[in-house]
C-alpha cells in the first residue's frame, strides 16, 4: 500500500467530539498521525481515550475565542513540536426563518461555522508559513453551494468559511501550504437527526421535499461520519498533493455537482 504521508504529522482537529470531528480524529490515529483533538464540550472527548495511549492529546476549545485559540496552538508547539495539519469541523444549526432569525443566533452561527474556522487557521497559518509546510481541511456543508429553505444563517456562514479557506489557499500555495473544503451533505450525526421528526426522517431526506425545493439524494443513502472523514483525510494527506483551493461535495450527489 502506498503511504499516505500522515505517519508521525500532527494535526490538530476542532469538533472532535462526536460526528464527523472524532471520525476524522480516529481515522488520522489510524494513518500514524498524532492528534490533538478539541471541543467546546471536554467531556463528548471521553470516547476517545479507547485510542492508543500517546496517540491524542484532548483540550476544551471555543473556536469563538482568538485568543484562546491562539493560547492552545502556541502551548501545544512549544511542548511538542509543529502542528503540520488542521482540520475545522465545529459547526452549529440554524433552523429559523429569516424574519424569525434573531440578531443573537445569526451572530452565533457565523461566530462558530465561519469566525471559528478564521481563528483556527489563521493561527495554524501563521505557524505554517515559517516552516512552509502543512494542509488545512475545513469541513463546510452543501448547503453552501445551494440555496436551503429555514437555513439562511448556516448556509451563509458555510459560504462564507468556503471562500474564506479557497483565498487562505491562494495566499498561501507559494509556500506548499494546501487549504482545501469538504462540503457534506445529509450525514448521520446528531446535527442530522435532531431535525427528524420521526423515525421515516432518514427516508424523508433521502426522497426530498417539493415543498422545501430539496432534492432528493441519487445515491439512495445518507452519509456516514467515516464517509466524509475518508474525504478529509485524504485531502490532508500526500495523495492529494497537487491539490488546493478545491471545493469536494460528500452529498451523494444530491446537489447534483461534485
Amino acid at each position: 500500500m502506498r503511504p499516505t504521508g500522515l505517519e508521525g504529522k500532527t494535526a490538530l482537529v476542532t469538533g472532535a467530539g462526536g460526528g464527523i470531528g472524532e471520525a476524522v480524529v480516529r481515522l488520522l490515529v489510524d494513518e500514524g498521525a498524532h492528534v490533538l483533538a478539541t471541543d467546546v464540550d471536554a467531556a463528548a472527548l471521553a470516547p476517545l481515550a479507547d485510542l492508543p495511549a500517546g496517540r491524542v492529546t484532548t483540550a476544551m476549545l471555543d473556536v469563538r475565542d482568538a485568543a484562546a485559540v491562539e493560547a492552545l496552538v502556541d502551548r501545544r508547539e512549544k511542548e511538542h513540536g509543529p502542528i503540520d495539519l488542521g482540520v475545522s469541523v465545529a459547526g452549529i444549526l440554524s433552523t429559523d426563518l429569516v424574519t424569525e432569525t434573531s440578531d443573537e443566533t445569526w451572530r452565533n452561527v457565523f461566530a462558530v461555522n465561519c469566525d471559528g474556522v478564521f481563528h483556527v487557521s489563521r493561527a495554524l497559518a501563521r505557524r505554517m508559513k515559517v516552516g512552509r509546510r502543512g494542509a488545512l481541511v475545513t469541513v463546510s456543508s452543501n448547503a453552501a453551494g445551494i440555496p436551503r429553505h429555514a437555513m439562511a444563517a448556516y448556509a451563509a456562514s458555510k459560504a462564507a468559511a468556503t471562500m474564506f479557506t479557497r483565498c487562505l489557499g491562494l495566499e498561501l500555495a507559494p509556500l506548499g501550504i494546501r487549504c482545501n473544503i469538504v462540503a457534506p451533505g445529509s450525514t448521520l450525526t446528531p446535527m442530522q437527526t435532531g431535525m427528524w421528526a420521526d423515525e421515516a426522517g432518514a427516508q424523508k431526506v433521502i426522497a426530498g421535499s417539493l415543498e422545501t425545493f430539496k432534492s432528493g439524494i441519487p445515491l439512495g443513502k445518507l452519509a456516514t461520519p467515516d464517509d466524509v472523514a475518508e474525504a478529509v483525510v485524504f485531502l490532508l494527506s500526500d495523495r492529494a498533493g497537487h491539490i488546493t483551493m478545491g471545493d469536494l461535495y460528500v452529498d451523494g450527489g444530491a446537489t447534483l455537482r461534485a
